[in-house]
């Protein structure tokens, strides 16, 4: 990627956040946003990636008020930069012989500086998208066995409205040619609905009672934009309360996809303020989720 096409990149990402703010702005002065009602959980159990802070905890927090059991994969040493440091947990966890309802694949990093993961892959594809993947392959069988009909399990992961500005590279999915770290992260949600996409279509092939959704949180006052541009870092610190959900309100997306009776043998939907709406038309090519499946299969040497 060129200088000036990474610079492209960015204005597309801060032009889709203005644009999500924008909304937000015009959703909190017609009356702002209101908790949804969620029914009782009792029994069933849970894992939240990024549960320790910003939306994963709001979301692990309520999960559990709800009656869940919540496992959050940080407090028990899983770094999900590592495929190892997965394999272990998924390992630790199994041995347990305890069901899984939810997987919420929640954790990621946001426009960092380049750098890699341990296993040598471009942090945000690395971490955001390919540490869900093989977390989410690794659990499939214990989701399986889990769900049943009427009561299906369920994988939900979170995507952003930078979907909508990305494009998936092929030929590049480290973003070595020339980095952008505004391409990067926007390409590493885009994957994230692919991948959710593609793993809904086998699972219904397969008759399991396993369902799989993507959700948008909006824009979210975060500790994530640390490494945003300086201006961004202003208006948030001066207009985060008018402009910004709070962790709680980008939370209920998610929490509305875990647990919901709506969304009940439901999956392959891209949710946005507890409803479902369009993501990017590219994303629902088969032929591209295939491919980044298979790619995918091969970078983290997993089966399915």
């Amino acid at each position: 990627m060129s200088p000036l096409s990474a610079a492209r990149a960015a204005l597309r990402v801060y032009a889709a956040g203005a644009a999500v703010i924008l909304a937000q702005l015009l959703r909190r002065c017609r009356g702002g946003f209101l908790e949804p009602g969620f029914p009782r959980q009792p029994d069933r159990v849970a894992i939240v990636t990024g549960g320790t802070d910003g939306i994963g905890y709001s979301t692990a927090k309520h999960l559990a008020r709800l009656g869940m059991h919540v496992i959050i994969v940080e407090f028990l040493y899983c770094d999900l930069a590592s495929m190892m440091s997965i394999r272990q947990f998924v390992q630790k966890f199994k041995m347990k012989k305890i069901p899984l309802h939810v997987l919420i694949n929640n954790a990621g990093v946001m426009m960092v500086p380049q750098r890699k993961t341990r296993d040598g892959f471009e942090e945000h594809f690395g971490l955001n998208y390919l540490g869900h993947f093989l977390l989410t392959n690794l659990l499939l069988d214990t989701l399986r066995e889990s769900g049943s009909p009427g009561h299906s399990a369920r994988v939900l992961t979170v995507s952003s409205a930078t979907h909508y500005v990305a494009e998936l590279n092929m030929d590049d999915l480290q973003s070595s040619a020339c980095y952008s770290a505004h391409a990067a992260y926007a390409q590493s949600k885009l994957a994230l609905v692919l991948f959710t996409y593609h793993l809904q279509r086998l699972l219904a092939a397969e008759g399991s009672h396993v369902t799989a959704n993507v959700v948008d949180p909006g824009v979210v006052n975060t500790d994530l934009y640390r490494h945003v541009f300086w201006g961004t870092r202003l208006v948030k610190k001066l207009f985060s309360w008018l402009l910004f959900k709070t962790p709680d309100e980008g939370a209920w997306t998610s929490i509305y996809a875990a647990v919901t009776p709506e969304l009940e043998g439901v999956g392959g939907r891209y949710l946005y303020n507890e409803k479902e709406t369009k993501s990017l038309h590219v994303t629902y090519n088969q032929k591209l989720q295939q491919q980044l499946w298979s790619a995918s299969c091969d970078m983290t040497g997993s089966m399915m």
